[in-house]
């Protein structure tokens, strides 16, 4: 079973607790032999889920936006995304170079494409710029790959 996350990032450490214990129990639903977990892994849900994944004894795949990426990230997430990054059975790049909204949303769609089921942390709202979680969701909507929310009740970002 190949698993897609797309999320929010930025949030709270009250919600990210929320959350790590939503993405645990979630992955613990699949049978960690059979269990491929496909991120970007972006500081936030997506690294958690890919520790998540690790921690179950499932695989990861990665995929890498843009040459730039990782320098887009916070710096103080570089440790993990190397860390991750070195973990992963599989590496696809969309072979752009800039890291933004474009690059952002190509590798989505390549997430999406490669996923059975997509995990999406997300507050129900519309993105906030293009390529975010919203736009995520409607993509995987549009081809036919299942979403299942996960969201901490009364949570806000």
């Amino acid at each position: 079973m190949r698993v897609g996350i797309t999320g929010h990032r930025g949030l709270s450490e009250e919600v990210e607790k929320h959350v790590r214990e939503l993405l645990s129990q979630a992955v613990k639903e699949y049978d960690p032999g059979k269990l491929v977990g496909v991120s970007c892994i972006a500081d936030g849900p997506d690294a958690w889920f890919a520790e998540a994944v690790l921690d179950h004894g499932g695989r990861i795949e990665v995929v890498v936006p843009a040459t730039e990426y990782r320098d887009s990230l916070p710096h103080w997430h570089h440790p993990a995304y190397d860390r991750l990054l070195g973990q992963a059975a599989d590496v696809h790049e969309t072979g752009m170079t800039a890291s933004d909204s474009h690059a952002h949303m190509a590798g989505s769609e390549i997430l999406v494409g490669l996923a059975d089921e997509l995990l999406a942390v997300w507050d129900g709202r519309p993105a906030r710029g293009y390529g975010g979680t919203a736009d995520v969701v409607a993509y995987a909507e549009r081809t036919s790959v299942p979403v299942r929310v996960l969201w901490p009740e009364k949570a806000s970002r």
